[in-house]
């Protein structure tokens, strides 16, 4: 049989431990290493090489979703589980454009959570039943055509850098896309931010999604 080894990425003790007893328990799971912060993440899965990394999204420094994204870059046979406890679209596709390969919620049941670890072990795409659905549900609705009038505060090249924010790109990865400097991009994204009146990336995505504009 073959084993998985997993690398646990949480800020939390607790959950930790928590999953820590639960693959030590289980026949072909094996936990390889622990990590408390998103670099920290980056880092041992780099030295680690494991199959799946348990990450989740809110962590000190690096957060989960830019951790997830340097590991996939880094090692694309690494597959990435997402475990939080967000159900948000902005964080669900996030996490997926980063390069997650399921997303599941912390509430999930002993046997939902192995199954999801093996799944995404084997190469399987897996989600939450409630995830799952809401994904579901964001595309079987037709999505209206973008108008200027949508954002009218926005220039035209603001509101194409907000359209590839809303996909999940990165500054680095609009600079490249659009041909100019991450200063610039950065410059740009800082007026965004407060022509919208948000404060991160993640309220910017919701209110461009709620928008249409994808």
């Amino acid at each position: 049989m073959d084993i998985l080894r997993i690398l646990i990425a949480d800020d939390h003790p607790l959950f930790r431990k928590g999953m820590r007893t639960l693959l030590t328990a289980t026949t072909d799971t094996e936990v390889v290493g622990e990590a408390t912060t998103g670099q920290e993440a980056i880092e041992l899965a780099g030295n680690l090489q494991p199959d799946v990394v348990l990450m989740d999204l809110q962590m000190p420094g690096i957060n989960g979703i830019e951790a997830t994204r340097q590991i996939v870059n880094a090692s694309p046979h690494i597959r990435i589980l997402v475990v939080t406890l967000f159900e948000d679209d902005a964080s669900v596709f996030t996490a997926l454009r980063a390069g997650a390969r399921g997303y599941i919620l912390k509430d999930a049941k002993e046997e939902e959570m192995i199954r999801a670890i093996r799944a995404v072990g084997s190469g399987e795409a897996i989600f939450s039943p409630a995830i799952a659905t809401r994904l579901m549900d964001f595309f079987a609705v037709q999505r209206p055509g973008v108008s200027k009038e949508i954002f009218p505060t926005l220039t035209e090249r603001e509101r194409e850098i907000l359209q590839l924010i809303a996909r999940g790109s990165t500054n680095s990865d609009i600079a490249r896309q659009l041909g100019l400097s991450v200063k610039t991009v950065n410059n740009y994204v800082s007026n965004i931010f407060s022509k919208l009146q948000v404060t991160d990336r993640a309220q910017a995505i919701i209110r461009a999604r709620d928008a249409g504009l994808e």
